[in-house]
């Protein structure tokens, strides 16, 4: 019993230290803003936003369009978000046909316009199917934003805005996606509907 209660306190106290850290990131900060900015900007010009990401990276893309799509804090119209991870049908076709690093850019290159935003989603940075997503959103003139961890990894290197979380550990870097996908979703509803009472 002793063991199993280090191990809590251990990651609610590791997740607390990362959080606390990023409250005086300017870089986080920053990028984060820019993020929100960014889909304010395509939603106010009737664009769209689309997600991707693998594993939990994939429920995670799929819950913050859900937040867009249905309501965050506000009653108010649902916002065009789309997670490009739910089609069993389209993912499997572009899987067996042209391969796994596919299954995204060629969604992409069906689905996506010049205006739109794209948000990835990797821990690592360097997952291979969202790099070619990222470079399909350039020959298409999309906005890119990339939700990743420590160094940025590929993602880096290529999207528009990188959000990066100052960690190696998957879990703490999952949860931080988390929370910045609801704060830009606070953020977003906020400026395009109307304030709400904002944490402190």
């Amino acid at each position: 019993m002793s063991n199993t209660r280090s191990v809590i306190r251990g990651s609610i106290k590791s997740s607390v230290e990362l959080r606390q850290k990023l409250i005086d990131s300017g870089p986080f900060l920053s990028e984060v803003e820019k993020a929100s900015d960014a889909i304010i900007k395509a939603f106010k010009e009737n664009r769209k936003l689309l997600l991707a990401g693998n594993g939990g990276s994939a429920a995670d893309s799929q819950h913050i369009a859900a937040e867009f799509v249905n309501r965050f804090y506000l009653e108010r119209p649902g916002l065009p978000a789309v997670a490009l991870t739910t089609d069993t049908s389209v993912l499997t076709s572009i899987g067996n046909d042209y391969g796994f690093d596919k299954v995204f850019a060629r969604q992409v290159m069906a689905l996506g316009a010049e205006g739109d935003v794209f948000i990835g989603i990797s821990t690592s940075g360097n997952s291979k199917n969202l790099i070619e997503a990222f470079k399909a959103c350039a020959e298409k003139k999309i906005v890119t934003i990339g939700l990743t961890g420590s160094g940025g990894g590929m993602m880096g290197k290529l999207c528009d805005i990188c959000i990066i979380v100052p960690s190696d550990e998957t879990p703490r870097i999952q949860e931080v996606h988390i929370l910045t996908g609801h704060i830009i979703c606070s953020i977003v509803e906020s400026e395009l509907f109307g304030s709400h009472k904002s944490p402190k």
